[in-house]
């Protein structure tokens, strides 16, 4: 890693750290969650798409399970991701009783019906991709976990897929470090606005 991408690593780490505890102590998730929801639902992107991929929401991120319903309502189906190594798999859910915590204590689809070639999904153009993070800016500039997960699935994804950050406001910041590899949103959702680019 050259002294720049060290410099940039290190930015990052600082900034994980900052937002994350913003995020820890941000009142009222549940309520601020819902209003996320509800702008992005009312997004012509969203209300286009057959099918949503979203992932199942753990600790101190925007929720997202409340709304699975909502999506299955809309005439929708449900695409959720799992770890599988280095990569993100795509399942195609039909009732969170598939659902049984996987790596790192997050709920994943049970292994068993993993294996259904049927459920199994990929990157479609048309899908609406909705993205966690730690941080976002107004540009679509995405701060991860540290992994690189969303990276590598989104870094192929097709022309014509929709993806979308959600979070809280308080984790918005002004620029994102950036490294060669990392991918962008198109939109970033939170309880105050739609950020886009």
């Amino acid at each position: 890693m050259n002294p720049n991408d060290e410099a940039i690593s290190r930015q990052k780490q600082s900034l994980r750290a900052e937002i994350r505890h913003r995020r820890v102590v941000q009142p009222e998730k549940d309520l601020l969650s819902q209003a996320i929801w509800k702008r992005l639902a009312a997004m012509p992107e969203y209300e286009r798409a057959h099918r949503v991929v979203l992932y199942i929401d753990c600790r101190n991120e925007v929720r997202t399970r409340p709304f699975l319903g909502d999506v299955w309502a809309a005439g929708k189906q449900v695409i959720v991701p799992y770890c599988e190594g280095e990569e993100l798999g795509l399942f195609r859910l039909e009732g969170t009783d598939e659902l049984e915590p996987g790596a790192m204590g997050i709920l994943e689809p049970r292994r068993e019906l993993r294996q259904d070639m049927d459920r199994t999904a990929h990157l479609e153009p048309g899908d609406f991709v909705i993205v966690p993070g730690v941080a976002f800016d107004r540009q679509g500039g995405r701060l991860g976990q540290g992994g690189g997960y969303y990276d590598r699935l989104l870094t192929n994804a097709p022309s014509g897929v929709v993806c979308a950050g959600i979070a809280f406001e308080c984790q918005m910041v002004d620029a994102i470090p950036h490294l060669e590899h990392d991918v962008s949103v198109s939109r970033v959702v939170t309880e105050k606005a739609v950020y886009g680019v």
